[in-house]
């Protein structure tokens, strides 16, 4: 059956026949879905170039429809006024004369390059790693020595010594990856460093290879390295400034123990907890 029930009348507003209103304001707007949105990943509906064309944004670009004037180029002649009749009256002259003489064979120039060679480098030195530093070696022949820190070379490399004497590490050059900078510090300030202790200084010569001849396959003897007299001076020297430099610490039993000791790790140590 059909529903019988009254539905209720409109109210209308007092002294006006008009029907009230509900306020449009009221309702609250549903927010409408854009054309192009993102499908997943980044990945969107419409391309940028459909967008563009479906948006007709072509119409609202204004294009600038006044014509620059172009650039004269410069004239490569000059006129010259000269005498003679027969001479037509001037002669046009190169403002760049041309060159008397052409190599036989095309010189290339060598291309330009932003890049650097590695004298030009800039050099940086860790925070932690300052003059009188004392770093563990963790790679190389001298690995787990405690060595002092006396400066860093023009190469990048840091100049090192045991002393020789304490640890048996002599003055040498090592890279900042392959130590471990700890807290105990030197005062060196006073240890004079000879301006000859360079990159040149400790680069060393290539040994001669032997020619093999018939005759010669026995006798020929390979040339081993021997360390120059002048590197001997120059360790004893330092060595010297350095132990002085330690006899003077408040704590010099300890530093001696300390630099003439290996560094090693024993069960339960790890070195990424460890303060050094």
């Amino acid at each position: 059956m059909a529903d019988t029930e009254t539905k209720p009348t409109p109210k209308k507003a007092e002294g006006k026949g008009v029907v009230e209103k509900k306020d449009a304001k009221t309702k609250p707007k549903k927010p409408g879905k854009p054309r192009n949105y993102d499908l997943g990943n980044g990945v969107y509906r419409f391309s940028r170039s459909r967008m563009y064309k479906k948006r007709a944004l072509y119409k609202k670009i204004k294009k600038d429809q006044t014509k620059k004037p172009k650039p004269k180029k410069p004239s490569l002649f000059v006129k010259k006024p000269i005498g003679g009749e027969k001479n037509g009256g001037f002669r046009l002259v190169r403002v760049k004369k041309l060159a008397r003489y052409y190599p036989t064979e095309p010189k290339f120039k060598k291309p330009k390059t932003r890049k650097n060679n590695f004298a030009s480098h800039k050099r940086f030195l860790r925070r932690s790693i300052t003059p009188g530093t004392v770093l563990i070696i963790v790679a190389g022949k001298h690995r787990g020595k405690r060595v002092v820190f006396l400066k860093q070379l023009q190469s990048g490399l840091l100049l090192v010594t045991g002393p020789f004497k304490m640890n048996a590490c002599p003055l040498r050059r090592i890279n900042q990856i392959y130590v471990i900078a700890t807290k105990t510090r030197l005062d060196i300030s006073g240890v004079k460093i000879p301006k000859h202790l360079n990159d040149i200084y400790f680069k060393r010569k290539r040994l001669k290879r032997p020619k093999k001849d018939e005759g010669e396959i026995f006798e020929t003897k390979k040339e081993t390295y021997q360390i120059s007299d002048q590197r001997k001076k120059d360790q004893i020297e330092m060595d010297k400034q350095v132990i002085e430099v330690i006899r003077k610490h408040p704590e010099k039993k300890f530093m001696f123990a300390y630099l003439g000791s290996m560094f090693c790790l024993r069960n339960h140590m790890y070195p990424h907890k460890m303060k050094f």
